[in-house]
């Protein structure tokens, strides 16, 4: 059986520790995983979820039930990354080169795949917001409107950043043949 938003709630109405634990549970990874690809750094991505996930426990009175509980959470988990991401803007980033090791060490990037690394760097080379709206739609699977909901934006608008980011990737790769 596959537990929704609703049964989340549901505990965390009955018992807000054992529900807290089961929102962990259903949505560590997804969530660890959608800030990772937009922070890349592993140490900074465990430290905004671990931050994320206590702004959703503070926030969990203001959700009203609009939109999917889901995007309610990758909204304020992709806030973070964002966040975390503007933290950082003056920090010298290393390039996914110089990073390889790290990144072998917990499978972010299978470094054999010379694709993958080649798509990795186009992704990456998008601004964040636009890095955000691509990862939610290509490895979240998301609706248009469920990406409007975590971004803050309309369907039409998520939808055109998207393309615009996919257009931006497929340049990159093509002139990095």
């Amino acid at each position: 059986m596959a537990i929704n938003g609703n049964d989340i709630l549901a505990t965390i109405r009955q018992n807000r520790e054992k529900g807290f634990r089961l929102l962990v549970s259903c949505y560590k990874k997804p969530v660890y995983w959608h800030i990772r690809r937009l922070v890349v750094n592993h140490d900074d991505a465990l430290d905004a979820t671990q931050e994320a996930f206590v702004r959703i426990f503070r926030s969990l009175e203001k959700y009203n039930g609009e939109g999917t509980f889901s995007a309610w959470i990758y909204r304020i988990a992709n806030n973070e990354a964002l966040r975390m991401l503007d933290r950082n803007k003056n920090r010298v980033f290393q390039s996914l080169d110089e990073t390889a090791n790290d990144f072998k060490a917990d499978q972010y990037i299978d470094y054999s795949d010379v694709e993958a690394v080649k798509l990795q760097r186009a992704i990456h080379m998008l601004p964040p917001k636009q890095q955000a709206v691509f990862n939610l739609r290509y490895y979240d699977e998301m609706s248009y409107d469920e990406i409007a909901e975590v971004t803050g934006s309309t369907a039409n608008t998520a939808k055109s950043n998207y393309h615009q980011a996919k257009e931006k990737i497929v340049e990159y790769l093509k002139s990095n043949d």
